[in-house]
């Protein structure tokens, strides 16, 4: 299997609009990042898509993805739902309703900002969506997927394990219970908004280093990394020798 990472910014992206930071003028493509995303690449060759936010068109073009056979949403938030109509080319190539894993309530939320994708009678060229709720572990294409539930400030989220790599984001904690699904990790691949300055909705550096030292995965990307962490050649090799800055395009086979 694998996985690339399609976009590793926060809801703003990076370059963030109207700032002149030094990550928001960086050169180096490493500091660019579109909202956070992730394809997962079956052993079948099934394409598996972990959110889709409002960079999904483009996402899917620089990479040079021409397919999506499932979409898992962590949640709700526009940052992480709101490409699913640039689903549409891929929809009418295949022909069939695009099935859509997750919660309760999220799949209530894209009925209500799609609510022409669920039409008895649709209008020509309006996508079409089938919801799949998520209760406990499921397989997709012959694999098996494991939901871990964390917690984004108040609202219960999912983060998802396949294998020995877990991805996660969005957390601004997690359970003791949760965590017994993220024991003898590869990879664990965790949001980290900051370097500082606690956040209520997200971890920041000094949750993601107790996290490692806790959870002992052999390597741990961060992704939903925002322009306030700095950029990724002063920041990269500050970090602990197992603990690394994800970018867009980064992908590797598990």
């Amino acid at each position: 299997m694998q996985l690339k990472f399609l976009g590793t910014g926060t809801s703003q992206g990076v370059p963030v609009i109207g700032c002149s930071c030094k990550v928001c003028t960086s050169q180096n493509p490493k500091d660019t990042r579109f909202r956070s995303s992730v394809m997962i690449t079956t052993d079948a060759g099934k394409k598996i898509l972990i959110d889709c936010g409002p960079d999904f068109r483009q996402q899917m073009l620089i990479n040079k993805e021409k397919n999506v056979d499932a979409i898992l949403l962590t949640h709700e938030h526009n940052d992480h739902v709101i490409g699913l109509d640039d689903l549409r080319p891929l929809i009418f190539k295949s022909g069939k309703e695009m099935e859509i894993f997750c919660n309760e309530r999220v799949g209530e939320e894209v009925k209500s900002r799609f609510p022409y994708a669920f039409a008895d009678e649709k209008y020509p060229g309006a996508p079409s969506f089938k919801i799949q709720e998520i209760n406990g572990n499921f397989e997709l294409f012959n694999t098996d997927v494991i939901p871990v539930e964390v917690m984004h400030y108040k609202i219960p989220i999912y983060g998802f394990r396949f294998r020995n790599v877990a991805y996660i984001t969005d957390a601004s904690s997690i359970s003791k219970l949760e965590k017994e699904k993220l024991q003898n990790l590869d990879v664990l691949i965790l949001n980290c908004i900051r370097k500082e300055t606690p956040h209520p909705a997200h971890f920041i550096l000094e949750d993601i280093i107790n996290l490692n030292n806790e959870l002992k995965p052999k390597t741990l990307y961060l992704t939903h990394i925002s322009h306030l962490f700095g950029t990724f050649d002063d920041e990269e090799p500050l970090l602990p020798p197992n603990i690394h800055l994800s970018y867009d395009g980064l992908e590797f086979e598990f």
